[in-house]
């Protein structure tokens, strides 16, 4: 979650690192700071809150100088944000510092371990423990004290290592956290996400579970935890340099909002070939997909949403049951996969921690895993056995929208292709779905132009307590994802209910002036959702109505209606979410809520 760059070369290190940690604000963070060689010591430089603080007390990193150097922005986990929990670490002598992604898990033995040597810690946090480890085990040879700390630390981390007498080498190790190493004609970086560096250079390496890699101005080495060198290739970076960048939108949230109709055909166009779904990189037979018997989809926060929409999608067009799981509850349940089963594990990143252990306990188990993935080279896309891209390119903002956009493409094609492969789809009504999906990009954007009207209904809500979004089948999954946007950026307490459970107690809170948002895009439950929005509002709730054109029949029940256009309602959720992404947008705007930030959230949860 923490965001992690390093720079060793012929440039000044601070402006570099300082650029790059900005590059990472996104991720999330409570403090930051810099450790850069001058070349005599190691200077550090700490401070709660945002970058700003950091780079105003080194007035940009000129007082700071220096041609390699280490930086940080953290999230608390161990220990309250404070200047001395911030990282970088360091050893008694300051010799020896080191920032940390992630969670050391025996840090209160190793901790008790060292203070019973005489090592004195000033922290409260669990990454001062390597610090004080690395200087235990230092005899001259950083390698050797690098790789012995890590086979006495449990837990996960991204570690970047800095020793004051090997000046000319910046060590970076890797588990469970997400790492990359880059290169250009200047010197060579670590950074815990490609944006980071993306400025200068493309070319980057993923650096693998238990990796070691030493780094000089001019050339790296990766190592195993046992020494041992081995060879890495290195991946070219595609991406356009200014899809990181916010372009003039006020926000990063408001720019993916607008990238959705390109993210939605760019996942989508690369699949349709000839009339038909083909998913090259899937590399899964039609006989292949025919045997499977049952799918478990595994994810967290909003790519579980998605989760749950691909199980209404999934059963009714290729008739296949699907269970569908938070990754923080699969592996601790016990689940029971039977033969035949495939796991479907979605994450934008492909370093969400929880999604990852569910993988790799799939894995142990026999079992074949599919991921869902945004980030080519991230740890789900290279440990699956097979991979589904999402396209949706760098996503800046904590809240996702366009990554969930292109989470419910891939879960449309799979659907497809399972159901005409299994002879579940006739030619008629394939056809039909492939029209229909092809109109979904155009008719996003027209709903994002259609901006106005969900902004001036925003503006009434800013000050509101309590919402409630209600749905049946696909539109509970709708009304999950849009209730989670509205929280995490607005602050505003919301729950989200299929619409026949919430007369089972919930329909209590209800009171005069109750927000309640009632998506319905499911033709064959029109009925049953008006008579739901007719209970609330008989209760005082002021009812938005999000639904398909031709459904008019439900201006009698709701107080305010959004249209959205026609489509197979297995797809409604491409349009139904965008003006409930705008919605809780605008308010979080109206608020002044910081909306690519939410306090206390982070873009990659990397730790459980």
């Amino acid at each position: 979650m923490c965001g992690i760059v390093g720079y060793i070369g012929t440039k000044q290190a601070a402006p570099i690192i300082l650029d790059g940690l900005a590059k990472l604000e996104y991720r999330g963070y409570d403090s930051a700071g810099m450790a850069i060689y001058d070349g005599e010591k190691i200077n550090i430089q700490k401070s709660v809150g945002r970058l700003k603080v950091l780079e105003n007390q080194t007035r940009g990193g000129e007082t700071m100088p220096g041609m390699s150097g280490i930086g940080h922005t953290r999230w608390a986990t161990h220990g309250a944000p404070s200047d001395t929990n911030a990282h970088p670490h360091f050893n008694e002598s300051g010799t020896i510092t080191v920032v940390h992604n992630g969670i050391i898990e025996n840090y209160l033995q190793l901790r008790k371990k060292l203070t019973d040597k005489g090592y004195k810690f000033v922290s409260e946090t669990d990454t001062e423990v390597l610090a004080h480890l690395l200087d235990y085990y230092y005899k001259g040879n950083p390698l050797e004290a690098v790789t012995k700390v890590l086979h006495r630390v449990e837990g996960s981390y991204a570690l970047g290592i800095m020793f004051a007498d090997c000046a000319d080498q910046i060590f970076a190790a890797r588990k469970d956290s997400p790492l990359i190493v880059g290169q250009n004609e200047d010197g060579c970086f670590i950074a815990s996400d490609v944006p980071a560096i993306l400025k200068y250079t493309r070319k980057v390496y993923y650096v693998d579970n238990q990796e070691v890699v030493r780094l000089r101005a001019d050339h790296m080495h990766f190592y195993t935890v046992d020494e041992e060198e081995i060879k890495k290739e290195a991946v070219t970076i595609d991406w356009d340099a200014n899809a990181a960048e916010k372009a003039g939108y006020e926000h990063f949230m408001l720019k993916e909002m607008y990238e959705q109709p390109k993210t939605v055909a760019d996942t989508l166009n690369p699949r349709i070939k000839d009339n038909d779904i083909v998913i090259e990189e899937l590399n899964m037979t039609d006989d292949d997909l025919k045997a499977i018997k049952k799918i478990h989809i595994v994810a967290c926060g909003s790519a579980y949403h998605a989760g749950v929409t691909g199980k209404y999608v999934i059963e009714g067009l290729a008739r296949i049951p699907v269970e569908v799981d938070l990754a923080s509850e699969f592996r601790y349940r016990d689940p029971i996969l039977e033969e035949g089963a495939m796991v479907v594990v979605i994450s934008q990143s492909g370093e969400t921690a929880d999604t990852l252990a569910a993988l790799r306990e799939s894995k142990a188990r026999g079992f074949k895993v599919l991921g869902i993935v945004n980030v080519v080279g991230s740890s789900i896309a290279r440990e699956a056995d097979n991979v589904m891209y999402t396209w949706a390119g760098p996503e800046i903002a904590v809240a996702t929208t366009k990554a969930y956009s292109a989470q419910l493409i891939a879960l449309y094609l799979l659907a497809m292709k399972l159901g005409k492969v299994r002879d579940k789809i006739d030619d008629e009504t394939f056809a039909g779905l492939l029209g229909d999906l092809r109109c979904l990009p155009d008719q996003i954007e027209l709903l994002l132009n259609n901006k106005l009207k969900i902004q001036k209904f925003a503006n009434r809500y800013v000050g509101a307590k309590d919402v409630f979004f209600i749905g049946r089948g696909i539109d509970y999954a709708i009304s999950l994802e849009g209730s989670l946007k509205l929280k995490e950026i607005s602050y505003i307490h919301s729950e989200a209910y299929a619409a026949g459970e919430l007369k089972h107690g919930t329909i209590s809170l209800i009171e005069d002036g109750t927000l309640v948002a009632a998506v319905s895009t499911q033709p064959d439950l029109y009925a049953k959702t008006i008579s739901n929005m007719v209970e609330v509002k008989a209760r005082g709730a002021f009812v938005l109505a999000v639904t398909c054109e031709e459904n008019k029949e439900i201006e009698k029940a709701a107080d305010y209606v959004i249209y959205i256009p026609e489509t197979n309602p297995y797809f409604a959720n491409s349009l139904a979410i965008i003006p409930l992404q705008l919605f809780g947008y605008y308010v979080s705007v109206g608020k002044g809520c910081d909306v690519d930030k939410p306090r206390n959230l982070a873009k990659s949860v990397t730790v459980e």
